[in-house]
């Protein structure tokens, strides 16, 4: 029996192709001034990257001048989303469940804050700890294992779901903490996970 659980908020809790027009159109915009220098292709891979990693990882990925860099910085640190926001299915059966749960999630703080705001989903969770690149060196591994250590938790007695092998699954499996992969497209079919389902839940199955 699991004693808590960790949570991924975009792409996990609700999908972020949900807000992304609404959300990014001032940021695609800057991006478009550059499409000279990127090139139409790369453009729109940038486009979909921002539906699912952090804005800093993109940026480095795809070599972006330092000015466009900075553009995009002070849009995002800077903006809010007011507008509603719905989960995905399975959400509110794992939220009613009563376990300990902690929301761990990567990016800009004013702009995450809002998301869970406008989800309704704050009393859902023990703490949310906003891993923000910009104003930290500290990663979801640091706050994993700080969770851990401050609730005298033992690694199998955790679960952590989110969407990306690279980041929350990685961290987690860094620490020995079981994972559960929700990838609803099954675009990580060869990702290496403790349990894995197009269905969040599912996750109801291995607690």
């Amino acid at each position: 029996m699991k004693k808590a659980l960790i949570l991924d908020l975009d792409n996990t809790i609700y999908p972020v192709s949900s807000i992304a027009d609404a959300l990014f159109e001032s940021l695609f915009n800057v991006v478009e001034e550059y499409r000279e220098l990127l090139g139409d292709e790369k453009l729109q891979h940038i486009k979909y990257e921002f539906t699912r990693r952090p804005y800093q990882h993109i940026a480095a990925d795809y070599n972006f001048s330092p000015e466009l860099c900075q553009k995009g910085l002070d849009y995002l640190q800077n903006i809010t989303y007011n507008k509603p926001m719905v989960p995905y299915n399975g959400y509110r059966e794992l939220s009613q469940v009563p376990i300990t749960k902690f929301l761990v999630t990567t990016g800009f703080t004013k702009l995450q804050n809002s998301k869970v705001k406008m989800l309704d989903i704050e009393n859902d969770f023990a703490e949310i700890h906003i891993v923000d690149p910009q104003i930290s060196t500290i990663t979801k591994k640091d706050v994993f294992a700080d969770i851990l250590q401050r609730h005298d938790l033992l690694p199998d007695e955790v679960l952590v779901i989110g969407d990306d092998p690279q980041s929350e699954i990685k961290a987690a499996q860094a620490l020995g903490i079981d994972t559960f992969l929700f990838d609803p497209e099954n675009k990580h079919p060869e990702a290496s996970v403790t349990y894995k389902s197009v269905r969040l839940v599912d996750v109801l199955n291995y607690l």
